[in-house]
């Protein structure tokens, strides 16, 4: 077995601006794109991704638009629309085969889900980790108690994107918010590491703007991409503990996944189950992708 421990680093060109590529793993290998969320960067895939590229996938992680050391995006956009654009534009610029595999958390899920969505996908294989497509969050009538207890409870989850919409608040005080999410999204985990990562991939108010850009451009006709439903196969991953979207919701989302899809519940992991669980995170990935 190699092993595939630290990752080399490079950029690539996409429209309008340069993205900051983390990769793991032989160069000729099945190609894994891998998003992160908020708030966090590429590093987030430092556990699993060994993992996988030491089973001979290639595992290529860039950081998102706005996220040093990628660049600000020229066109200043944040819209689904536009991750979706950058998700399969690395296909092309990284070289990617017809079996590629794209596998995405929490913002990078929410891309990922809007990508399998769409017929036209370079990816085989979709994987999403701690938030389903917005598509299988309709309840059916064996499922509607499960629903209204995540309902109930999910507002309680969710204040922090009302207090994005606010200028000049959230990204005023980013890596304060930041610590607070992680703690609570993850409750018992120690991400000292990633809140030092994030800040220097946020490094100044223009970065933290672009940060939670995200979240103001969701307002728009660029959120259209994630009510899609998956069209492809697709994996979808959530911790039991997840404080950021109500495990509550996980039985909605199982039964409403089609027969070519699956979901599983990641015991003992909350909303970064990627870097609790890595290695029952991968062995799922590994098994849908064979």
């Amino acid at each position: 077995m190699t092993l595939h421990p630290d990752p080399t680093e490079y950029d690539v060109q996409l429209p309008g601006h340069s993205a900051h590529v983390l990769e793991w793993g032989p160069a000729d290998g099945r190609l894994v794109v891998a998003l992160h969320g908020f708030p966090d960067t590429a590093w987030t895939w430092r556990r699993v991704a060994p993992l996988l590229a030491d089973t001979g996938l290639r595992v290529a992680a860039p950081f998102l638009r706005g996220y040093a050391p990628s660049g600000i995006p020229d066109d200043g956009d944040y819209s689904v629309r536009a991750l979706v654009a950058d998700a399969v534009a690395l296909h092309d610029v990284l070289g990617g085969g017809a079996d590629s595999v794209l596998l995405g958390h929490d913002w990078g899920a929410i891309t990922t889900n809007a990508v399998v969505g769409d017929p036209a996908s370079p990816y085989a294989r979709h994987v999403s980790l701690a938030v389903p497509p917005f598509a299988a969050m309709n309840p059916t009538r064996a499922t509607i108690g499960a629903w209204a207890s995540g309902m109930v409870r999910q507002p309680f989850h969710s204040w922090y994107i009302a207090a994005n919409q606010v200028p000049g608040l959230s990204e005023r005080h980013l890596h304060r918010l930041a610590a607070r999410l992680w703690r609570s999204w993850s409750p018992g985990y120690d991400a000292s590491e990633d809140l030092e990562l994030l800040r220097s991939a946020v490094p100044d108010l223009a970065h933290a703007r672009a940060a939670v850009s995200y979240y103001r451009a969701m307002l728009g006709r660029g959120i259209g991409p994630a009510l899609a439903e998956p069209v492809a196969p697709l994996l979808y991953l959530h911790g039991d503990q997840d404080g950021a979207m109500d495990p509550r919701f996980f039985p909605v989302v199982a039964q409403w996944m089609p027969a070519t899809s699956r979901a599983v519940l990641v015991g003992g992991a909350g909303h970064f189950l990627q870097l609790e669980r890595p290695a029952e995170v991968a062995a799922e990935i590994l098994a849908f992708v064979s």
